[in-house]
């Protein structure tokens, strides 16, 4: 059996494009989120506002974001993906939270065969209102667990690459410790 954190490659035009690993699909109000020991999908939590997620979200094979586990993605594209699709994507932005005291990092991604985002390089590509959704998810979705989250304003594709070659060195160390 692969296991989808370990065993997909993150691409070949890294930190620009990659390999992304749908958890949870747009329009969905169950927090998936990947076993790192087993590789299946877990149901987190159902969230407890009446919230959806406004993007497909995943995380990038082969990396270890600051918060111990891969680093998260915010896939845009035309459609719901299923749990485990694997999407190219490119970085188009970076949203950074910060989360029971550690730094959390969204990058924001298009996806690269859909014709209606392709052309997106930039936050600025986006309308302004979608932006405002995507932060303002992050901002509301935890509040009726009694917890809050800071998030940063959205930043553009360049503020993303030396967070994903982080991750992608963290995961590389990581993996020669085994993850202690």
């Amino acid at each position: 059996m692969i296991h989808p954190w370990h065993d997909v490659t993150p691409g070949e035009h890294i930190p620009t494009e990659f390999n992304t690993i749908v958890e949870i699909p747009m329009g969905s109000s169950v927090k998936y989120e990947l076993d790192k020991k087993t590789g299946m999908l877990r149901m987190d939590r159902m969230l407890y506002s009446a919230v959806f997620y406004p993007a497909n979200y995943g995380f990038i094979p082969q990396t270890y974001a600051e918060d111990e586990d891969p680093l998260d993605v915010l896939v845009l594209c035309q459609e719901s993906l299923y749990p485990l699709t694997l999407v190219t994507a490119r970085a188009i932005g970076v949203m950074t939270m910060m989360d029971t005291g550690k730094r959390d990092h969204k990058i924001l991604a298009v996806a690269v065969d859909d014709p209606e985002f392709n052309g997106c390089h930039e936050p600025t590509d986006l309308p302004p209102h979608r932006l405002m959704m995507l932060r303002r998810f992050f901002q509301d979705y935890k509040y009726l667990e009694g917890k809050s989250v800071e998030v940063d304003e959205i930043q553009p594709a360049s503020n993303a690459f030396p967070i994903i070659e982080d991750a992608l060195q963290r995961y590389s160390r990581e993996r020669r410790k085994g993850f202690h």
